[in-house]
C-alpha cells in the first residue's frame, strides 16, 4: 500500500465549542478523556498506524497546540505540521487537499477520541482496496450494543439498512480531490441526511423518501454526480462511530475506555 498523510479536523465549530467553553477550553479539540487530550489521543493512532506517514492538524490558532506538550514537541521536530482550518470542516478538507502532494489522504476528526492505529489501518486496508477515489467510512445500526449509544446517532435510513458516519474519509488521486470541493457544498445539511443527498442530487432525495435507495445505489448516484468514483467502506466496530460532541458523548468515551460499558 501506498503510504497516507493523515488530516486530522480540530477546527472550532460554534454550538459544538459551548461544551469546551463549559469545561474552560478553547477547543473541543483539548476535552480529556480518561485524563488524555481528545487531540493528542487521534495523532498518537494516527503515529501508530503503518499505513500513516505523516499527520497534519487544521485548526484556527497554530498557538493552540502549545498547550499539550507532545503535540508541541512533535510539531517543533516537523513531525506534525498545521493547517490554518476554514469556514466548515468541508471547506478546510478541501483547503487542505488542494495544497497537499498527490499521495493518498485520510481524513479524520480530532473527537474520534477512542481511534487506535489498529482501527486506521483496518479502515486504509478497505479503503486501499475498494479501487475508489473517495472511500467512507460507515457503520450499520445493527453493529451498536448500546441503545441509547444508538439513538444519540444520526441515521442514514436506506433499504438495506441504517448507517452512521465513522469520521474516516480516504481520498485518492486528483478526482478524490475535486470530489471534496462537491461535498462542502452539501455540508451545511450533514444532520438531516434527506437534505444532503438532495443537495447532492435531487434524485438521491426522492428515492431516499420513498424507502427505495440502498448504501450502494446512493454511492453509484454520487459518483455520477461528483464524476468522482466514492464507495462505502462497512465497519463492524460501532466504536469506530463515536464522535465526542456533547457531555453523554464523554461519558460513553470514559465508560469505554473503564471497562464499563459496551458501545
Amino acid at each position: 500500500m501506498q503510504p497516507y498523510t493523515a488530516l486530522v479536523l480540530a477546527g472550532k465549530r460554534a454550538r459544538e465549542e459551548r461544551f469546551a467553553g463549559s469545561r474552560g477550553l478553547s477547543h473541543r479539540a483539548f476535552l480529556e478523556v480518561g485524563g488524555v487530550p481528545m487531540l493528542l489521543r487521534v495523532v498518537r493512532a494516527l503515529r501508530e498506524s503503518k499505513h500513516v506517514a505523516g499527520v497534519q492538524v487544521s485548526i484556527d490558532r497554530a498557538d493552540a497546540l502549545d498547550a499539550v506538550p507532545e503535540l508541541a514537541a512533535w510539531r517543533a521536530a516537523g513531525d506534525l505540521t498545521l493547517h490554518e482550518s476554514r469556514s466548515s470542516p468541508a471547506h478546510s478538507v478541501s483547503d487542505a487537499l488542494a495544497a497537499m502532494p498527490t499521495s493518498p489522504v485520510l481524513v479524520t476528526t480530532a473527537d474520534h477520541a477512542l481511534l487506535t492505529g489498529e482501527r486506521v489501518d483496518g479502515f486504509l486496508e478497505h479503503a486501499a482496496g475498494a479501487g475508489a477515489d473517495v472511500a467512507v467510512g460507515v457503520v450499520e445500526r445493527g453493529s451498536f450494543r448500546d441503545e441509547a449509544a444508538s439513538a444519540a446517532r444520526t441515521w442514514l435510513s436506506l433499504r438495506c439498512g441504517a448507517y452512521t458516519g465513522a469520521n474516516l474519509f480516504a481520498f485518492h488521486g486528483a478526482r478524490g480531490r475535486r470530489a471534496a470541493d462537491f461535498f462542502a457544498h452539501a455540508e451545511r445539511h450533514r444532520k438531516k441526511p434527506w437534505r444532503m443527498l438532495a443537495a447532492i442530487g435531487p434524485r438521491l432525495g426522492v428515492e431516499y423518501l420513498a424507502g427505495r435507495l440502498d448504501l450502494d445505489a446512493a454511492a453509484r448516484h454520487i459518483s455520477k454526480t461528483t464524476g468522482a468514483t466514492v464507495r462505502p467502506v462497512r465497519l463492524d466496530d460501532a466504536v469506530a462511530a463515536l464522535d465526542i460532541d456533547k457531555p453523554a458523548d464523554l461519558a460513553m468515551a470514559e465508560r469505554i475506555l473503564a471497562g464499563d460499558a459496551v458501545y
